[in-house]
């Protein structure tokens, strides 16, 4: 036991192997090895030494707060290994709850003859001539291991016997910690496999968690919890203040921790935004230059230091700065508006700068940086008032990117440019012919189109394209601005590569495309090219889809969402990824007259086969996911033209022209916060299936799941406030930040959001919204006979 466990907490930036794992997936033998150390502690037969119990029950509380020195984790898709890990949590509380812990503070005990190795790593420490003769209150064992390794057992070695004076309130304090935060994880895992409280779902002893309350829960002793913790580990302090910030006491704590002692924090990411608040960048704090060497902060929390007031300051600014040019250009191309958008607060330079230094350090961040600042120079889709604001400054930042190209660089871009700028001019070739004629124009004017060498996709950088389908133009519906549609050859290559395959000599490149197309990895690409119409609002609304799927990909939570790609090129001008092998509802419905259950069944058979029913939990799965970006981004105008359904069932919403604060009909917010009609919830058997409670259980895993990300999500957005979008009306920030309720616990925000999908459910205002549609735009939607 005693060579198992170390006396450490938190991470380690030693050689010294940590014996416990970090990870959720390791939290079942953790707590069960310490659940059995506790057995230990209380046997005196088995351990009849003093010294080596009290000596184990510090590492058995060492341990237990090393597990928290991180950020809280869920385990996904194994209901068996989540009901394991919380049996273990559970039993481990009780076996804590147990120990005795009231021991006379004075109480010495004449050690006799330790069990411990007498080579361990503690007693050569005892016999070292820093603790020979001296009484410690605390005796502290710190190496090259930044793992703090505190043995909060005074020691007496004057009189030649090794003695110990266990000290009772410290050791309550830690207990009381233990079992709080314990309680919380229990709590947290229980909201993500039991939402709904179902007693068959419960662990046996879990009410005895729920009953139980912290007896010193005031906020002194909440304040002298969190100063405890911080000197076990500043990285438990930190996560004992994620986990209980809604507790002032806890928050207030934290906060004099942190501005008293920066440097203990930087290398926790999510800790930044905390020390470098606001209130503090205002105040102007002497020490906010700690920040400069915070480490590990994610792109999107980086960009909230390019907004005001953190622009403003010369640290912060050169923080932001410093922050991007740490990423790959594959990290930074989905935040490229924001980026450009940075330049509004920009009076130190610093979004500036780093523009100009991404650009000559990347050729596809240059090509990137230039079409967003096209997109941006003017506010009308016809290129004509330039942007008050910015305008000017924008047309000047284009000037000097272009002036940085040379030589291959500059190649490079000719080709790029030169050859999608023929490819969008062909909407406005067809755009004066009447519609039965546009067709026949528009693969005449694009089978003038020469393929360039190593160009790509403005949508698409990581492909390039190999070919063009010259039979595909087809002229979309819209009368008076001509979008049209094409298809592209693209074979997936990466960033990197692409910029390899560009700074070559011709020949080179030629002979590199030509083993690209030998290949048998490329892929058709449909994409719409649209003239006189602003597509920056779908950019920011597809970017946070992008987000939240990375999210739930990193923890494997397999909820589907497509955030097929949208590039504003010009004032008026961008380029739309068409979602592959999928039809609108509303083209379904007039193709065949019938519900989503009847159209389930002519396609993949009977409920019983397996293609109906992975094709049902492929519905329920994007059905969740896409429900919940309904909500957060209060997505409106979802008529059954605006969401797709491809072939393998899933639903795709598209077109998000309305979100935050605009929709349609002079903004009246007539539509619920998401949309689930009758015919979507007969493919999951009706509101009493399994099926049902499973779509229930995946909103509810995937609200948890983003919930902790909500500042990025923020930033993504505080950056595009001043771009003059309908979507903000003054109120978008706090708004926003309501619908995460972080105010909540986990069980809170899981039965706030199954509220939230219960009170959507078969709403008469979706109803009405279809049926208004439908006489108004000719826009199927399923009529019950």
């Amino acid at each position: 036991m005693h060579q198992s466990l170390t006396l450490g907490v938190g991470p380690s930036t030693s050689d010294q192997p940590q014996f416990l794992s970090p990870s959720i997936s390791g939290a079942t033998p953790r707590f069960k090895f310490l659940t059995l150390a506790t057995q230990l502690i209380r046997n005196t037969t088995l351990m009849p030494n003093p010294i080596d119990r009290n000596l184990l029950r510090e590492k058995i509380y060492n341990a237990t707060m090393d597990y928290f020195c991180y950020q809280p984790m869920w385990i996904v898709g194994d209901i068996k290994a989540l009901r394991q890990t919380m049996d273990s949590l559970i039993k481990f509380w009780s076996a804590v709850k147990e120990i005795k812990n009231v021991v006379a503070a004075t109480q010495t005990f004449d050690t006799g003859p330790s069990t411990l190795p007498r080579n361990s790593s503690f007693w050569q420490a005892l016999d070292s001539p820093s603790v020979q003769g001296s009484w410690l209150n605390t005796y502290s064992i710190r190496g090259s291991n930044s793992r703090s390794q505190s043995l909060n057992i005074p020691l007496m070695t004057s009189t030649g016997k090794r003695s110990t004076m266990v000290k009772s309130r410290v050791l309550l304090k830690r207990r009381n910690l233990i079992l709080a935060i314990l309680r919380h994880e229990v709590d947290r895992l229980s909201a993500w496999m039991n939402p709904f409280g179902a007693a068959e779902l419960s662990i046996p002893g879990e009410d005895n968690l729920q009953a139980w309350t912290n007896p010193t829960q005031t906020d002194r002793n909440w304040q002298n919890t969190v100063t405890m913790a911080y000197q076990s580990s500043p990285h438990l302090a930190f996560y004992v203040y994620y986990r209980f910030r809604s507790n002032e006491a806890v928050t207030r704590e934290f906060n004099r921790l942190i501005q008293t002692n920066p440097v203990a924090f930087i290398d926790i990411p999510e800790a930044a935004q905390t020390f470098a608040s606001k209130e503090v960048v205002e105040k102007d704090s002497r020490e906010l230059y700690h920040l400069l060497y915070w480490r590990g902060i994610p792109p999107a929390m980086a960009l909230m230091y390019f907004t005001r007031p953190y622009s403003n300051h010369p640290i912060t600014g050169q923080f932001a700065n410093k922050a991007m040019q740490s990423f790959k250009p594959s990290d930074i191309v989905q935040f490229i508006p924001q980026v450009v958008q940075a330049l509004r607060y920009d009076k130190l330079g610093f979004a500036k700068d780093y523009i100009l230094t991404a650009a000559r350090s990347s050729q596809v961040l240059a090509h990137q940086f230039l079409w967003n600042i096209q997109a941006n120079t003017y506010t009308d889709e016809e290129g004509e008032i330039k942007e008050p604001e910015i305008g000017s400054l924008l047309e000047q930042l284009h000037k000097e990117i272009l002036n940085n190209l040379s030589g291959a660089a500059k190649k490079f871009y000719e080709r790029e440019f030169s050859f999608f700028k023929k490819v969008t001019d062909i909407s406005g070739i067809i755009r004066p012919y009447p519609k039965p004629e546009r067709k026949e124009q528009c693969l005449k004017a694009l089978r003038e189109v020469t393929l360039e060498p190593g160009v790509y996709l403005p949508s698409n950088p990581e492909a390039v394209v190999l070919g063009i389908d010259y039979d595909s133009g087809t002229p979309m519906q819209s009368a008076a601005k001509a979008p049209f549609l094409a298809k592209f050859k693209v074979q997936p290559c990466g960033i990197a590569e692409m910029e390899a395959l560009n700074i070559q000599d011709d020949q080179t490149l030629a002979e590199d495309l030509q083993k690209f197309l030998s290949s048998d990895q490329s892929v058709w690409q449909g994409s719409i090219f649209k003239v006189g119409d602003d597509v920056r609002q779908d950019m920011l609304a597809l970017q946070i889809i992008k987000f939240f799927k990375d999210i739930y990909d990193e923890i494997g939570l397999q909820l589907y969402l497509v955030p097929y790609r949208v590039v504003a090129t010009a004032a008026g001008c961008g380029v739309i990824e068409v979602v592959p092998d999928s039809k609108s509802r509303d083209q379904l419905g007039k193709q065949t007259q019938v519900s989503l259950k009847e159209y389930f069944h002519s396609v993949y058979g009977d409920e019983d086969s397996y293609p109906y029913q992975e094709a049902r939990s492929n519905f329920i799965r994007s059905m969740a996911a896409y429900s919940l970006i309904t909500y957060l981004l209060q997505i409106k105008d979802r008529h059954n033209g605006n969401i797709m359904l491809d072939k393998w069932g899933h639903i795709i919403h598209i077109d998000f022209g309305f979100l935050f604060e605009s929709s349609p009909g002079g903004n009246l917010g007539f539509e619920p916060d998401l949309k689930l009609t009758e015919e979507m919830l007969e493919i999951m058997g009706g509101k009493k299936s399994d099926s049902y409670k499973w779509f229930l259980e995946l909103c509810v895993q995937g609200y948890l799941a983003v919930r902790p990300y909500q500042e990025q999500v923020v930033a993504m957005v505080t950056l595009m406030l001043d771009t003059g979008f309908p979507c903000f009306r003054g109120n978008t920030i706090d708004e926003l930040r309501s619908r995460f309720r972080m105010n909540f616990s986990e069980k809170d925000a899981a039965r706030a959001i199954v509220e939230v999908v219960e009170s959507a459910c078969l709403n008469f205002r979706t109803f009405s919204y279809d049926l208004i549609q439908d006489v108004q735009q000719n826009i199927y939607y399923h009529k019950k006979n």
